[in-house]
């Protein structure tokens, strides 16, 4: 399967809606992300396209010297096809092309395969945030990657 990954505009939020709504327990809704893409001069958003149709995104804000992740997401009949992959792979080349000095994120402590994806491109957990979310009272785990030129 062929897909592309492109920068996120206004165009593109009801396919990041449907994705969205797709695989979160507590989705973001339409005046989250016509805020991140519109007002919030933080935000660096990227979308999956395959075959005309919106099937992933990922999103992350560019605070000071640091990324912080906000969400990752691709359709289940996706998955596991390097969409995932592709979408972390552009988030860390945007973050270093800006120098920051790492990317972090919260992660639900059950959420194995959101883990599995985050070691595999060099996250390392370094923290818990007891009864982050609030569905469930899950606890979320903290994890950074430090870029090299950074790492301590």
């Amino acid at each position: 399967m062929t897909f592309e990954i492109i920068p996120m505009t206004q165009a593109h939020i009801d396919g990041v809606l449907a994705v969205e709504e797709a695989t979160f327990s507590i989705p973001w809704t339409r005046q989250d992300f016509e805020r991140e893409v519109n007002e919030n001069n933080m935000a660096i958003y990227y979308v999956a396209v395959a075959e005309g149709n919106i099937v992933g995104y990922a999103g992350m804000w560019h605070v000071i010297t640091e990324g912080h992740i906000t969400n990752v997401a691709v359709l289940e009949a996706y998955r596991k096809q390097g969409i995932g992959d592709a979408l972390m792979e552009t988030l860390e080349r945007v973050a270093q092309e800006k120098e920051m000095i790492g990317i972090t994120l919260e992660v639900r402590i059950h959420n194995a395969a959101a883990q599995k994806l985050y070691h595999k491109h060099g996250y390392r957990a370094e923290g818990l945030r007891k009864n982050y979310y609030p569905d469930t009272h899950e606890d979320a785990v903290i994890m950074w990657k430090y870029f090299t030129e950074y790492e301590m």
